[in-house]
């Protein structure tokens, strides 16, 4: 099981800005543990959204409770598989 869940939706606005957003709740920990797993996922939307995100849609990271454990390699792979995925 991967540890975030991406969500794609193209905004329809003709506007090609790749928008980013991330939501983890209180089911995975204390907010030391939360706000962790955030700047992971800001990273990764640093590094990849920019070059192969969907133009003109939004994108969501909803981690998940395995996220936390997975090292930074596993998640770099899982969210441009999962990209790859989107752009289909």
């Amino acid at each position: 099981m991967p540890g975030f869940v991406l969500l794609v939706r193209p905004r329809g606005d003709g506007d090609s800005t790749v928008g980013v957003g991330f939501t983890v709740t209180k089911k995975i920990g204390n907010a030391v543990i939360r706000n962790r797993m955030k700047r992971r996922f800001r990273e990764l939307a640093r590094a990849h959204l920019p070059t192969i995100g969907i133009a003109g849609a939004d994108h969501v990271l909803i981690g998940r409770a395995g996220g936390i454990e997975r090292d930074y390699a596993a998640l770099d792979s899982e969210l441009r598989k999962a990209l790859a995925k989107a752009a289909r």
